[in-house]
């Protein structure tokens, strides 16, 4: 939930009834218990609470109706005046106090402002205090950055990545695909290696995608999907007419799976996450033999790009100032995906559902865009939900795969299914859409994306939720490798 507009005319001498008052966002992105707003606009004696955004408890907002001029304010948290470094402020007798001017007709910002900001389009009628100028960060600071966390990586391996308790589970290849799409739900986990008992190693990974495409494949060819069909239809048999269907074959002509993609507990993480990025996979398995011919394989771990992510923030969570990289918010850096704003274009259009589409259309776009996810918004392009290739699983629900037509079932309906029982892999603190601002830094973002089961972050706009880009995991990485 939003604050509502606070009407905040009183508080400025000029104001009068017939003057033209601005909504004005100002937003409070550091934490905190309880937060309230103060300034020039409210005569210093009223202190409007701000409340938290949703998706984002560490960022409070709220809109007052300021009339134009000059106007000063404060935060109050948790009991301690604060204000914001990172917008415009001035040394009063107050003390530090940040700064905003507000245009009316006939006016423009003058020298009251020690840093002018500059304010939205009237059109737009919502000034964000937030947006001033973006500070740019020098090639060399970029550099410098890339290089010590390439450093890291190449001096920190697979092994670190392994947690002290857990498990990792491995499926027969020769499993029935219904079974395999039941252990993976029951499981709550989104993706599983293959071993192959008759060649005695792991031969390749059993994800959503594969589910996703036997979906489709089925439909192509007219038939409606049955228990049947997904009962006798074994793993090893859709690996191979994969293949077929991808145009992978052999030195005579048969149908080559594509090769595992696996690492070693002593490879560097820096070659982990390439291979990660280069094979575009969500993880890798971490495989270790005690023989030279690789023959008794051990799987340990799946290797994720969280897991590496976690491993830099663990180490430059005390020295973030030698990453400068870190302070910068991420509209001010080429990172993720953004809807293109007027009179600008964009070679990677971000792609969106609606609740009503289809069930079968969200599931082509997921394959035709190469992502995870897809956020899904409603008219006004307002965050509701995410539908993610993971999500797929949530049919194994009472065998609902077995009654559906991918085209007769919407995105919100797909949704629905997967709220009673929905398996863990992809939900933090109870959230399925994990969200940011623009205004965020990138030190924010990586935190949050190194959560467990965090693959990326819906960019909203503050208050509307509109949703203004997305920033995956893999658009993290490419930005900190320099690729």
């Amino acid at each position: 939930m939003f604050g509502s507009t606070v009407d905040t005319s009183r508080g400025n001498s000029a104001a009068s009834g017939q003057q033209l008052l601005t909504p004005t966002r100002f937003v409070w992105p550091y934490g905190g218990r309880r937060v309230f707003l103060s300034g020039s606009f409210t005569r210093w004696t009223e202190h409007v609470p701000m409340s938290p955004l949703e998706g984002c408890p560490t960022v409070f907002q709220v809109i007052c109706n300021l009339s134009p001029g000059y106007h000063q304010y404060k935060f109050y948290v948790d009991g301690e005046w604060r204000h914001d470094e990172h917008q415009p402020f001035v040394n009063a007798n107050g003390g530090v106090m940040n700064t905003i001017f507000i245009t009316g007709p006939d006016m423009a910002p003058t020298a009251f402002s020690p840093s002018n900001m500059d304010v939205d389009d009237f059109s737009q009628r919502v000034v964000d205090a937030s947006q001033d100028s973006i500070p740019r960060m020098s090639a060399a600071d970029l550099e410098m950055s890339r290089h010590r966390i390439s450093a890291l990586l190449s001096n920190r391996t697979a092994y670190e990545l392994l947690p002290e308790s857990g498990k990792v589970i491995a499926l027969d290849v020769n499993l029935p695909v219904k079974q395999a799409f039941h252990i993976l739900y029951e499981q709550g986990i989104p993706l599983a290696p293959l071993w192959d008992f008759g060649k005695g190693q792991f031969v390749g990974v059993l994800g959503p995608l594969d589910f996703i495409l036997i979906l489709r494949e089925l439909g192509t060819h007219g038939s409606n999907l049955t228990e049947e069909e997904l009962e006798t239809h074994t793993v090893a048999a859709w690996k191979e007419g994969k293949a077929h269907i991808s145009r992978q074959y052999d030195g005579i002509g048969r149908p080559y799976p594509r090769p595992l993609v696996q690492v070693g507990p002593y490879d560097n993480l820096k070659d982990v996450a390439l291979k990660i990025l280069q094979n575009k996979v969500a993880a890798v398995p971490v495989i270790y033999s005690s023989l030279q011919d690789g023959s008794y394989p051990q799987l340990l771990h799946l290797a994720s790009l969280s897991g590496i992510l976690k491993c830099i923030c663990r180490y430059f969570r005390h020295s973030s100032s030698s990453l400068p990289i870190l302070q910068q918010p991420i509209c001010s850096i080429p990172l993720g995906t953004w809807v293109p704003r007027i009179g600008e274009s964009s070679s990677k259009p971000l792609a969106t559902l609606r609740p009503h589409a289809s069930l079968g259309s969200a599931l082509s776009l997921l394959v035709q865009a190469g992502v995870s996810s897809i956020p899904v918004v409603d008219d006004n392009d307002s965050l509701i939900d995410i539908y993610s290739r993971s999500d797929i699983t949530a049919l194994a629900k009472d065998k609902a795969y077995a009654q559906i037509h991918l085209d007769d079932m919407t995105v919100h309906q797909a949704l629905q299914l997967g709220q009673d029982a929905s398996p863990p892999y992809g939900i933090f603190n109870g959230q399925r859409c994990h969200m940011c601002l623009r205004s965020d830094s990138l030190g924010k973002v990586i935190e949050r994306l190194a959560n467990p089961g965090v693959r990326r972050l819906v960019i909203v706009e503050a208050g509307s939720k509109r949703v203004e880009g997305i920033i995956s995991l893999s658009d993290v990485f490419r930005f900190l490798l320099g690729l």
